[in-house]
């Protein structure tokens, strides 16, 4: 009987927990439980999306409904921080000061674009002059595909503000995905509150 009453508990709770919203969940938010908050909010617009979980260095890219299609390491910006100072598209990068190179949080409208060189890239905000793109190793003091390749995150901060991400899974995942067409890009802070980038989380979101 005590059996039976428990496992009835159970159910019920299960049942319960299974219609609370999607701001009611607490605690830590990881890469994959965003992505499937912003599926359920409607967020993504039924796009495809990618999330850059920058406390990690990993991008991972979503089709539309959720469904994680791949994930790499990336290299972000040489400086912690979640924004961008303001004007810093406009500037030549010689200008740019080290505590400056910051890959910004939010969430980004991306398009299919080139650089100066001609090389197909993904805006993901135009008017920082962020973008997400293959990894260049043309600075070989930056070891910039050692840093890709090295078992920790640590080392993963480099660019001046972009997403460089290894060729081969660029071509592989991001230019189909996102390269082809506008899509969405979410970029999680390191420094600040979830909920002030992503309204959708609620406030009990914490990461």
């Amino acid at each position: 009987m005590r059996t039976f009453l428990l496992r009835s508990f159970t159910a019920s709770w299960l049942a319960g927990a299974a219609l609370l919203p999607a701001h009611a969940a607490t605690g830590p938010i990881d890469a994959a439980a965003f992505a499937q908050r912003a599926v359920a909010a409607g967020d993504n617009q039924q796009q495809p999306f990618a999330v850059v979980d920058k406390k990690n260095a990993r991008l991972s890219v979503y089709s539309a409904d959720g469904t994680l299609k791949a994930s790499s390491p990336v290299l972000l910006g040489l400086a912690h921080g979640d924004d961008s100072v303001p004007g810093i598209g406009e500037r030549p990068m010689a200008q740019i000061k080290p505590d400056e190179r910051t890959t910004p949080a939010g969430r980004f409208v991306s398009e299919p674009g080139r650089n100066t060189s001609g090389e197909d890239i993904v805006w993901v905000d135009y008017d920082a002059a962020i973008s997400m793109h293959r990894v260049r190793a043309t600075n070989k003091a930056e070891r910039r595909l050692q840093r890709l390749a090295s078992p920790t995150v640590a080392d993963n901060r480099i660019s001046y503000g972009c997403i460089n991400v290894p060729a081969s899974f660029y071509d592989t995942h991001v230019k189909p995905m996102l390269g082809t067409r506008r899509a969405v890009v979410y970029v999680l802070p390191e420094s600040s509150p979830m909920p002030s980038h992503f309204s959708f989380l609620g406030d009990d979101a914490v990461r």
